[in-house]
């Protein structure tokens, strides 16, 4: 609530709405806006990216996991086939950065990235030279 207050004193203040609309906000825009907030506190996998893009021998895997747990992270073809499995393990919450190197175990082409954790799962697209 305070960032919905916050954000509509800050309109206020350049001017860019008329104060009469946001005197009254709809409480459907509010619910939208809690509810966001909640699904991204809640997924324990964020922030995923993976460089370099495109892939020239090594790849690699950032992300911040919210708790500690059990990781894997694979290299998939376009039809959904590990390729290569790059990571399968524990890890502490908070930032994690990780180098894997192909070594020429894949050829030339777009693969896709899954990182998995729990029932969560993030696919990146990264093409390979």
């Amino acid at each position: 609530m305070l960032k919905v207050r916050v954000i509509a004193l800050t309109i206020l203040s350049f001017g860019l709405f008329d104060s009469s609309v946001l005197a009254s906000p709809k409480p459907d825009n509010i619910s939208v806006t809690i509810e966001r907030e909640k699904e991204s506190a809640d997924k324990l996998i964020t922030n995923v990216k993976t460089s370099y893009n495109p892939v020239v021998g090594q790849i690699v895997v950032s992300f911040h996991l919210a708790k500690q747990s059990s990781v894997t992270i694979k290299l998939m073809d376009a039809l959904g086939n590990e390729v290569l499995p790059l990571f399968n393990g524990n890890l502490d919450e908070g930032n994690q950065n990780h180098l894997f190197d192909t070594n020429e175990k894949v050829t030339p082409g777009f693969y896709f990235v899954r990182v998995a954790s729990g029932s969560e799962t993030i696919v990146k697209r990264i093409s390979i030279k």
